[in-house]
């Protein structure tokens, strides 16, 4: 779904139209279906902002099914309170009571799970066709204009995404993994070594960009060797192998833990020591940046954080001669390292043991002595040995593609 029509202000517009012809007293409350009890009329739902609400539809409520990215009600449909599911999506507008742990609602507004699904599986599609995605060399905020470096079949060759009036800017949040936490923002926020994702359309002489979305994030891609492991506190205590300084790792629902079998290692650390591209590479170290919109959980309402819990980000490269697009950088060779990292086996915490090479994805956050990962890849023994410290490991860490189909769960 467009960053554009899954914005927080979507709940604001249909709060609005939904408030015309009720009193003005009423809450309105967002967030997704934890679970349905027939018998006693009740929805449980999990808010946005983490709290558990028992919903209690009046006799004569009011149950409207809205496709995902409406901003108006006229193209809402009238259902009925059995075809409410567990994950769907629900805008329930009524009285509060006094404990903020229930409310009487006279209208609920869903968005099923399965509709946020094919929306987002259609969003994805868009976002490989027309993305473009790339580390930022230069802004011009005054001009409207971000420079990124995309990679080609003639070599890496500069970029100007021009964002005008109507391009829906938007931002990661700082210490957060979720796409839903996006902000919206402006091209003052942007800086140099950032990373970005758009939408739009490139120029006949393929030197411009038009966005109609345009979604920035400072992210820290951490290569280091695990020290402790908490397993009671989700937490994990690593060796930044850059500034040689520990650093606290927290884990959470959200974050992704994937590791790469020793063959697939050995073939990418080739290409990341400069060697040619062995069966499999699968894009090498070129690739994006982690997170992208797209996913159900992105930020917006009802469809925010649908079918699952919002990852930052969806599409899977950039499809126009980004970096990490299809093909791999600019689309000429090995294959797409995203659709690649996200078919491979997941592991759980306990499975790492100190001694343990890592690779973690993180926003930049508030304190530098601990993150919150978005992505962390074991088995990278290889990798890191081939680019072994200074500005090749930089340069490699710094194009990293960890986007595991971040919005791969929106859960």
């Amino acid at each position: 779904m467009k960053i554009s029509a899954l914005r927080g202000a979507a709940v604001v517009c249909l709060a609005i139209g939904i408030a015309a012809a009720q009193q003005p007293a009423r809450t309105n409350l967002v967030g997704a279906v934890q679970a349905i009890d027939p018998a006693n009329r009740q929805i449980t739902l999990r808010t946005d902002d983490g709290k558990t609400v028992k919903i209690a539809p009046h006799a004569g409520a009011r149950f409207l099914r809205l496709p995902p990215g409406e901003k108006s009600m006229a193209n809402a449909t009238p259902i009925t309170a059995g075809d409410i599911g567990v994950g769907d999506r629900v805008l329930a507008r009524g009285e509060l009571s006094d404990d903020k742990s229930s409310l009487a609602a006279s209208t609920l507004v869903i968005m099923t799970k399965a509709d946020i699904a094919q929306k987002q599986q259609s969003d994805q599609a868009e976002w490989r066709k027309r993305g473009v995605a790339g580390l930022v060399t230069a802004v011009d905020a005054k001009a409207g204009e971000v420079t990124i470096n995309t990679r080609t079949a003639d070599g890496t060759k500069p970029l100007i995404i021009v964002a005008g009036g109507k391009t829906a800017v938007s931002r990661y949040a700082p210490d957060s993994v979720k796409f839903a936490d996006a902000k919206p923002g402006t091209l003052a926020d942007i800086k140099p070594g950032d990373q970005v994702r758009a939408l739009g359309a490139k120029s006949e002489d393929g030197t411009h960009y038009e966005a109609e979305e345009l979604l920035s994030g400072s992210f820290r891609n951490v290569a280091a060797t695990v020290t402790m492991i908490d397993l009671a506190a989700n937490t994990l205590k690593v060796m930044d192998l850059t500034t040689k300084k520990p650093l606290l790792v927290h884990l959470n629902a959200d974050s992704t833990l994937r590791k790469l079998p020793e063959m697939m290692a050995q073939t990418i650390a080739r290409r990341a020591a400069g060697g040619a591209p062995g069966a499999g590479a699968a894009g090498g170290a070129g690739g994006s940046w982690p997170g992208a919109p797209g996913a159900p959980g992105a930020p917006g309402a009802p469809g925010a954080q649908g079918a699952a819990s919002a990852r930052p980000g969806a599409p899977a490269g950039g499809g126009q001669g980004g970096s990490g697009g299809p093909g791999g950088p600019g689309g000429t060779r090995g294959g797409d390292m995203q659709q690649m990292l996200e078919r491979l086996p997941a592991i759980k915490l306990e499975d790492l043991k100190p001694g343990d090479a890592i690779i973690v994805s993180s926003t930049e956050g508030a304190d530098p002595g601990q993150v919150t990962a978005i992505t962390l890849i074991a088995g990278v023994e290889p990798i890191l040995t081939a680019a072994p410290g200074g500005s090749q490991r930089a340069r490699m860490l710094g194009s990293w593609n960890l986007d595991m189909d971040m919005g791969g769960g929106m859960q």
